[in-house]
Formats: structure tokens, sequence, C-alpha cells
């Protein structure tokens, strides 16, 4: 098994991956950050549902990705800040996606959330991705 240096890009990837094949669901190793970002991807409605699965070292998150018909609710989405380089902005400073009709995700002192309810509450932070 591979090591993954990046486990969000991963995570966003297998998501992308999964909706441009058709698949029903798609899994991913767990981690506290993946499930906030799969939280964000519900609330936005790109996802129907996630579940996490497993216990200890071998829990799993599962997504259900969101279908209109036959066409995918996820166009595209773009890792941002990454571990090689990191992305940080205030909130003045987040980046409207596609003229607001996507989102950015922004991880912020009051944990993860868009970049609208970002630029709303006045909190910068690290652009993690662009979701359309």
């Amino acid at each position: 098994m591979a090591v993954v240096s990046d486990p969000i890009a991963d995570f966003l990837i297998r998501f992308k991956n999964a909706t441009r094949a058709q698949k029903e669901t798609f899994s991913a190793p767990y981690s506290k950050m993946k499930e906030e970002i799969a939280r964000i991807l519900k609330e936005e409605g790109y996802l129907w549902s996630y579940e996490v699965t497993g216990e200890g070292q071998k829990r799993t998150i599962s997504g259900k990705p969101k279908y209109l018909g036959s066409t995918p609710a996820l166009t595209d989405l773009k890792r941002v800040s990454r571990p090689g380089l990191r992305q940080f902005v205030g909130a003045q400073e987040i980046p409207p996606v596609l003229g607001g009709m996507g989102i950015s995700i922004v991880s912020t002192s009051k944990g993860l959330m868009t970049g609208h309810k970002a630029r709303r509450e006045n909190i910068g932070g690290e652009l993690l991705a662009m979701v359309w």
C-alpha cells in the first residue's frame, strides 16, 4: 500500500473520479478533516449522504455522489492549499467560485466552513479547495 502525502487531495480526487465514472459510492480512509469536508459537500448538494464505518485504525468514510439524472452535481474541483504550498487568505480575499455558483472550503479557527460563511463571519484561514 502506498503512502499518501496529501490525504485531503486523495479524498477529493476519489470523489471526483467516482462522479466521472458514474459510481454509486466511493470510500477513503477516515479522518476528522475528511468527515468535515464530506459534511460540507452534503450540505451544499454535492453528496447524497456519507457514513463512517469500521473501528480504530480500520475506519473508512464512504460517500454517495449526487446525480441529476445521469449528470453529476460535481462538475470539477481544485485542491488549492497543499502540503508543499499552503494558501492562507483573509476574510475579504476568499475568491468567489464561478461567480458564486461553486463553493470554496476554508479551514478557519472555528472549524471547516464554506467561503460564503467565512466571509459572512469575517474569518480568514487556509483555502483548502474549490468545488463547482
